[in-house]
């Protein structure tokens, strides 16, 4: 009898720790699931996140360029200043256009017009009021374009 007792207590003693054992284990895979499911979600967020960043800080520095281009044209002195305006221009051609390889000159232009357009303002603040001309006197000459992209307010091909 003592055996019997002992051979069920033994068992019994086995069958709590199996039962133990299994739901620990059962609850450890449903944990690491979770823990991947989380990980996934961050990382996914993380990046759609860099790519947001990585867009804004291209439009500040085409609104800088802009401003920059603005400038430039504002105070252009005779041969030499056409000259380096001309230069300066085709170097930030050149630079739109290894970003833009599928672009040409007139989606160059529309874009530089319609950036140049919303910095306007801030560029003729910054001259003396008896050399600012006109914000539609400057608007009227530049060119303008049929199709806007809405994501950039940068105009498409």
């Amino acid at each position: 009898m003592i055996g019997i007792f002992r051979l069920m207590r033994t068992t019994a003693f086995v069958s709590v720790l199996i039962v133990s054992l299994a739901t620990t284990a059962l609850s450890m895979g449903i944990w690491a699931i979770s823990l991947t499911a989380q990980v996934t979600t961050m990382t996914a967020s993380a990046a759609a996140a860099a790519i947001a960043n990585r867009k804004a800080i291209a439009a500040a520095i085409a609104r800088t360029k802009a401003k920059a281009r603005l400038r430039r044209a504002l105070v252009i002195l005779p041969i030499a200043g056409v000259a380096a305006a001309v230069a300066f221009e085709r170097e930030d051609y050149l630079e739109w256009k290894e970003e833009n390889p599928e672009g040409d000159v007139q989606d160059y232009g529309c874009e530089v017009s319609q950036i140049s357009a919303e910095v306007i303002d801030d560029v003729l603040q910054d001259l003396p009021e008896q050399v600012r001309p006109s914000k539609d006197w400057l608007l009227a000459r530049m060119p303008s374009c049929d199709k806007v992209e809405p994501d950039l307010g940068i105009p498409a091909k």
